[in-house]
């Protein structure tokens, strides 16, 4: 018997060689022109390359990202996710072998008043499923796709928090530099207040121009606050990236901000291995096609060893006290009859969520090109308006002191002089508006492209 029992395992394990599935192939994708045809490219140099300390030289940027690689929450639970997968992958590499249980037993009986006997059993059982049919490897390979997604899944947190770090140390270098040109007009008005007091003495102005300047000197300090506010918020959500408490950000300037003048992005096909939440969208793919296997698995016939080994004193006439050992070997094939239309049913479920991991995965890559086009859009608009801008911001300067001159001496009006003043305040605004975006876009292109893992 245990012979037969034997050779129908080898036999089993035959077939269990063969399978009756296919692995994972990568479905087609194209990435022809995915980052748009102005921006084909066959270099496969990258600024994603690059490690972020490199990309972000800024010291005190490197410190708040340096603590929130550490101390971030999202990023301790993606970590915790990976630990998971981890045991679950485990559990399906283990469930290839026999299962062990030791199952003692006893009691006394007696009847008819008689002495009373003991009975015992004390049985080590074991059971071990011959995977026939390949769900158990389905099952290990779908664990294994879960694992590689959660490790993804870590990269995209990973990449996100650097991203959205950087993000809000810009936007506050940017909050200062506003604080700073918004004092600095604010002193001219108050200058400009001040002048129009001393032509009013000598009769050459007004109580309405001196209430029209007073009036743009308190709309400016009005903005002062504002921008303290912008500044404060912004402080808060950046605490919260580094898993702390409210309070004042250290910081440098925007002036002494510096990036890549060269933006390489590389072939549109490394997104696949380089964009975290690609991966991450395929690995997803993976698993609904290993789920799909296994619902088909589920179809065929199971079989089964088991067996068991120890002593016992009831096992009838030909064991007695003390007890002898009793071996037990079986083998069981199981098919499914009743439960077949809902084993169908679980197929056709499993492949139209495998097609919906597809469209997904093709989906997550469309978006990756789009956003690389939109940072490379931005950082080179940011750029062309540079010179241009700062040809206006020179231009207005000369009006300011052209109309506060000529203001002096009678040659034309307050009304001039406060539309110079607040033109170069917008103008001025402007261009840090401009670097602000320049620096955001790469950082948005460097996140697009995969960098920061």
């Amino acid at each position: 018997m245990m012979k037969r029992i034997i050779t129908t395992a080898m036999t089993a394990c035959l077939f269990t060689a063969c399978g009756i599935y296919k692995p994972y192939t990568r479905p087609e994708v194209r990435t022809d022109d995915l980052y748009g045809a102005g921006y084909a490219t066959a270099d496969t140099a990258s600024i994603a390359d690059m490690g972020w300390r490199e990309l972000f030289a800024d010291r005190q940027l490197q410190r708040l990202i340096d603590t929130a690689l550490v101390h971030n929450t999202d990023l301790q639970v993606a970590r915790l996710r990976i630990t998971e997968a981890e045991a679950t992958l485990k559990a399906a590499r283990l469930a290839y072998l026999p299962s062990f249980n030791l199952a003692p037993t006893g009691g006394a009986s007696s009847f008819d008043g008689s002495k009373a006997s003991w009975t015992y059993s004390v049985p080590v059982t074991a059971s071990w499923e011959i995977d026939v049919f390949s769900r158990l490897t389905n099952a290990k390979r779908r664990s294994r796709a879960a694992l590689l997604q959660s490790r993804a899944y870590r990269d995209a947190v990973q990449t996100q928090l650097i991203a959205n770090v950087a993000d809000y140390y810009y936007r506050l270098l940017s909050l200062d530099a506003q604080v700073a040109v918004t004092e600095q007009a604010v002193e001219r008005y108050r200058e400009q207040v001040r002048v129009m007091r001393a032509l009013k003495a000598a009769g050459n102005a007004n109580e309405a121009g001196i209430a029209q300047t007073e009036a743009t000197l308190y709309a400016a300090e009005t903005t002062l606050h504002d921008l303290q506010y912008s500044i404060r918020q912004t402080e808060n959500s950046l605490a919260l990236l580094l898993g702390d408490t409210p309070h004042t950000i250290e910081r440098t300037t925007l002036a002494t901000q510096s990036v890549p003048a060269e933006l390489a992005v590389g072939i549109p096909l490394q997104l696949l291995s380089r964009r975290p939440d690609i991966r991450q969208n395929e690995q997803a793919l993976v698993q609904a096609y290993y789920e799909t296997a296994e619902a088909r698995a589920a179809l065929y016939p199971s079989l089964t060893l088991s067996g068991s080994a120890g002593w016992t004193n009831n096992a009838g006439a030909i064991v007695a006290n003390p007890g002898k050992l009793l071996l037990l070997a079986a083998g069981s094939l199981l098919q499914p009859i009743f439960h077949a239309g809902q084993n169908r049913a679980r197929v056709k479920i499993a492949k139209a969520q495998q097609e919906e991991a597809r469209l997904a995965f093709q989906q997550a890559l469309l978006n990756a090109g789009a956003e690389v086009n939109n940072a490379l859009a931005q950082v080179q608009t940011a750029r062309a308006k540079t010179e241009d801008r700062r040809e206006q911001l020179r231009s207005l300067e000369r009006a300011v002191e052209s109309t506060q001159l000529l203001m002096r001496y009678g040659s034309t009006t307050y009304l001039e002089v406060l539309t110079a003043q607040q033109t170069l305040l917008s103008a001025q605004l402007s261009a840090i508006s401009d670097r602000l975006s320049e620096l955001q876009g790469v950082v948005s292109l460097y996140h697009a492209l995969g960098g920061g893992q």
